[in-house]
């Protein structure tokens, strides 16, 4: 119906731009070019698809990434740094500090994770199984 109702204006504004008016005739250039743009864009949504997931995380890049990301943080001490270490004791980090830690892993690994959640994660072997039982990573 869309279809139908579009050609007949096109139709109705060919039949306009004879009696040379500059409007019509702008009028007829904008719809050529809406339209062509259009055509286009449907190409181009046609021609890509996205059928990749994820790869398949193990449980040693995920170590390797939760350790990166805490030894990135410029506020821990990478040569305290273990998987047992408490932010709050063993590396001196406030809650400001702890929420910082816990919005990059969260970029790191590409989901949310909830406050409840985050406030039971206190030392990074915490983060690795929840991050594991989030991703469904056993090995």
């Amino acid at each position: 119906m869309f279809r139908q109702a579009s050609r007949s204006s096109i139709c109705l504004v060919a039949a306009f731009t004879r009696s040379k008016l500059p409007i019509t005739r702008s009028l007829v250039t904008v719809n050529y070019v809406n339209n062509h743009s259009q055509q286009k864009w449907n190409k181009s949504i046609e021609q890509n698809r996205f059928y990749s997931a994820k790869a398949p995380l193990s449980l040693k890049t995920v170590e390797e990434r939760i350790k990166l990301v805490l030894s990135l943080y410029d506020k821990i001490d990478p040569n305290k740094l273990t998987m047992d270490s408490d932010f709050f004791k063993d590396l001196g980090l406030d809650s400001l500090d702890h929420v910082e830690v816990i919005m990059a892993i969260e970029d790191e690994f590409g989901f949310e994770i909830p406050d409840g959640d985050s406030d039971r994660l206190k030392t990074p072997k915490d983060i690795f199984r929840y991050i594991c039982d989030k991703e469904d990573v056993y090995e």
